[in-house]
């Protein structure tokens, strides 16, 4: 287990598909010009950004996580899209378990978690989803071309044991993840 960290920290609640499914999805990046494709180890599907957090609210947030937990589940991985849907394209996705019950009810008693130590929840609907590349605003047509390719994808389905929280430190080359603590979701 990591030391404490002696500052605050950017820090994120996600959950990470196993390495089989993390190759599936990594094996879509496919040369584009102005495309940044997320390395095969940091595909991730982010269930609550939190932000800057200080050590002494990090360790109270460590022990309300741990007492998160539903009954473990499985989530497909299909279709491909953009983020924003109208607009240049930012970011080309993956979904993962759209409108699966227990994915919502894992986020809610997330929720529940972070508001009970005080920090704030964003209000956005939740669209669950591996982040498969970051796009320069000069990326349209190639990104266009990509989602209407992989629109249709089905990728293996994959057992969801439990959740992460992350560490998200900003590179020159992009954020870097490192788990912090994994919660299993059942006790």
């Amino acid at each position: 287990m990591p030391s404490p960290a002696t500052h605050a920290q950017r820090l994120l609640i996600a959950i990470t598909p196993p390495e089989p499914v993390q190759l599936t999805v990594a094996a879509l990046a496919t040369p584009l010009r102005e495309v940044r494709w997320t390395p095969v180890e940091q595909l991730h599907v982010t269930l609550r950004f939190l932000g800057d957090i200080e050590p002494e609210q990090r360790e109270r947030l460590i022990e309300r996580l741990s007492t998160v937990h539903v009954d473990p589940f499985t989530l497909p991985v299909e279709s491909a899209g953009v983020f924003p849907a109208k607009g240049p394209t930012r970011v080309l996705w993956v979904c993962v378990g759209s409108g699966h019950p227990r994915l919502h009810q894992l986020r809610q008693r997330l929720d529940d978690a972070l508001l009970a130590e005080g920090l704030p929840v964003e209000l956005r609907t939740f669209h669950p989803h591996l982040t498969v590349g970051r796009c320069s605003e000069h990326a349209a047509a190639g990104a266009n071309a990509w989602v209407r390719t992989h629109r249709d994808f089905a990728g293996p389905i994959f057992a969801v044991e439990a959740f992460e929280l992350y560490t998200s430190e900003l590179r020159p080359h992009g954020a870097e993840y490192h788990v912090v603590r994994r919660f299993p979701l059942a006790v």
